[in-house]
């Protein structure tokens, strides 16, 4: 039997619809304009705000991506988005299974110990010293080794992990299998979605990362994406993406480079989210509401 809404029911969900519509305008209509002006060429007044393109060029995506620093600094950010997942996932995982098996001595204490570096940290100026002490300045593991375990993402793998039956584990012993066999073969197995949420976590943040890179990379040769962008958005100077002409200058400026810096360094991320989209949700929930 279909039970008939009411007029207040109807009512209600109308105006939800139109402020979740409202908010996600507002959402992307940002995200669309800078869009829009980076294939806006350079000679249209940029005192309004464009829907479409009143005069599309490629003028500017060509610039941004023949710029050396940009360049470099795109692939610089690509190697420490991936080597530092990888690591981060590797180190959470090997930590957070241990800590979610209940035959592990002293669990609780190594479980608090964790949560309690979550609330208490160093600080900048111990961090900078103690990278500085191991010789990391100005390479890529000062970027990638100091981030390699979140005890957020900890706790989150480990809940997820206690979900995961006792029955899957003590069957892999009782057929021979040792912990790290169960780890690569059983628990991760079952555990893609939490891998997939922790992996788009780490990605995301070694992408956007900007500060490390600044106090720590000296060379401008190492420094990531990120950095680049923001001398350039900061400073807006023409000088900085070194114009051959004069001419040249006259169809790309600052604001067209900066929005189309920005698209540079936001696609690719983009990109990679509607692939592991479907384990996202499924992951947080288990992973947050277990333990």
């Amino acid at each position: 039997m279909i039970k008939h809404r009411s007029i207040g029911d109807r009512t209600a969900d109308i105006f939800i619809a139109l402020v979740l519509i409202l908010i996600c305008l507002t959402t992307l209509y940002p995200f669309w304009y800078l869009f829009t002006l980076s294939f806006t060429s350079g000679d249209v007044s940029l005192t309004r705000m464009y829907l479409i393109p009143p005069k599309l060029t490629l003028e500017n995506y060509a610039k941004v991506l023949s710029d050396g620093a940009i360049l470099t600094g795109f692939i610089n950010t690509i190697i420490r988005t991936v080597l530092g997942t990888v690591i981060a996932v590797s180190c959470t995982i090997l930590t957070a299974y241990p800590l979610s098996r209940k035959e592990l001595v002293h669990k609780k204490f190594f479980t608090s110990f964790v949560i309690i570096t979550m609330f208490v940290s160093g600080g900048t100026i111990p961090s900078y010293l103690l990278v500085k002490t191991l010789g990391l300045m100005d390479t890529i593991w000062a970027l990638v080794l100091p981030t390699a375990i979140s005890a957020y993402n900890v706790i989150i793998a480990r809940n997820f992990f206690i979900s995961i039956p006792d029955s899957l584990v003590e069957s892999a012993k009782i057929d021979g299998a040792n912990d790290l066999v169960i780890l690569w073969k059983v628990v991760i197995p079952v555990s893609l979605p939490i891998i997939a949420t922790i992996t788009l976590w780490i990605a995301v943040a070694h992408w956007n990362a900007w500060f490390d890179s600044l106090i720590y990379t000296q060379s401008a040769s190492k420094q990531v994406l990120q950095v680049v962008m923001r001398r350039i958005i900061l400073e807006g100077t023409q000088d900085m993406m070194n114009p051959d002409a004069a001419e040249e200058a006259m169809h790309v400026n600052t604001e067209t480079i900066k929005a189309t810096t920005v698209i540079v360094a936001t696609v690719p991320i983009l990109v990679v989210y509607p692939f592991i989209q479907k384990y996202f949700v499924k992951g947080v929930m288990i992973g947050a509401v277990k333990g």
